[in-house]
């Protein structure tokens, strides 16, 4: 009739045989790598994937190849501004304090203080009191006994401070502030007895080559007694 239109036939279907199987080479001539890479790998990866997310990754991060040098060059800021500063307060403290020549007062042993103590108490028995040199300088106190040191004037000096504290223990007149004052009133008889030493050198004109130090081991051994 007027106005339908019929349907186009449909076309006739057509099958596609199937394709064979591939058959697999029994003698490749190269290795498939794109599946598995090695052991690190996972299997079934193509070329060209992105390696897998692992913590356990033998390559560094990019921002790492920036950081390294950073910090070896703070450290080597750093420990050059150590060094610096370490020289500075060692040539201030030589000119106020010779380091150099405290070391060799304190140079002792333990024989050497057994020989000293026994010196000390028992000064008639010796006979030999001269210092021994060496290439013009004296040798260290644990080789000489004559020689002066400052470790047994310094226990000594420690060691009567704690007696006299325990001496006012007994006659209950102890105090905290005792034993500061007791320290303080050694130590300034003491300065003034080296400069009355240094005084009377001075006006008599005597050349010697004792010290300063020299003098303060000197008198500081009258502590022992």
């Amino acid at each position: 009739p007027p106005g339908l239109t019929l349907p186009l036939p449909a076309a006739p279907k057509r099958r596609v045989p199937a394709a064979a199987p591939r058959m697999a080479d029994p003698h490749p001539l190269f290795d498939d790598t794109s599946a598995a890479g090695g052991g690190n790998t996972h299997p079934g990866r193509g070329y060209g994937a992105p390696p897998p997310a692992s913590s356990s990754s033998p390559y560094p991060p990019p921002a790492s190849f920036l950081g390294e040098p950073v910090s070896s060059l703070a450290v080597a800021y750093g420990s050059s501004l150590a060094s610096q500063g370490r020289d500075i307060v060692d040539r201030n403290l030589d000119r106020f304090v010779p380091v150099g020549r405290l070391k060799y007062y304190f140079a002792v042993d333990t024989v050497y203080v057994g020989r000293k103590l026994g010196l000390l108490v028992f000064p008639f028995l010796h006979q030999d009191w001269q210092v021994r040199y060496q290439q013009d300088a004296p040798v260290a106190p644990r080789f000489d006994v004559n020689a002066p040191d400052l470790y047994i004037p310094v226990m000594a000096f420690i060691t009567y401070i704690l007696v006299a504290g325990l001496a006012l223990g007994t006659q209950n007149r102890f105090s905290p502030d005792s034993l500061g004052l007791q320290a303080s009133s050694a130590l300034a008889w003491l300065i003034v007895e080296v400069l009355a030493v240094l005084l009377s050198l001075y006006l008599v004109t005597v050349n010697t080559d004792l010290t300063t130090i020299d003098l303060l081991a000197f008198a500081g051994y009258k502590y022992v007694g």
